[in-house]
């Protein structure tokens, strides 16, 4: 599991800093709000976000992790907090995981 969450948070990075680049970061929370479609991705995603910031703060208790670097990357950057905090889980906790997920 851990190379493909590599893979995704390489590529994933690459692709966002290209948009940054092309556009900014104030460009690019301007290009959320265009329009209404816009606006409604832009919804879903801070929504999800929540949801993810819940399970990651269950976990942390759970596992004694800090949350809040990740929480703060995700506030600021979206994906890229959840995405490191599973990256930089412990492999023990990587194990349960991919027992529980088995099970």
């Amino acid at each position: 599991m851990r190379p493909i969450l590599f893979l995704v948070f390489a590529a994933f990075g690459a692709y966002s800093l290209y948009v940054v680049w092309q556009l900014g970061y104030v460009g690019l929370w301007q290009a959320c709000m265009a329009n209404i479609g816009t606006w409604q991705l832009l919804t879903d995603f801070v929504i999800m976000s929540f949801l993810v910031l819940g399970y990651m703060a269950r976990d942390a208790r759970r596992t004694g992790r800090k949350l809040w670097p990740y929480a703060v990357i995700t506030v600021a950057a979206g994906s890229f907090g959840p995405l490191l905090y599973l990256l930089l889980a412990p492999r023990k906790a990587e194990a349960r995981l991919g027992r529980e997920a088995t099970a």
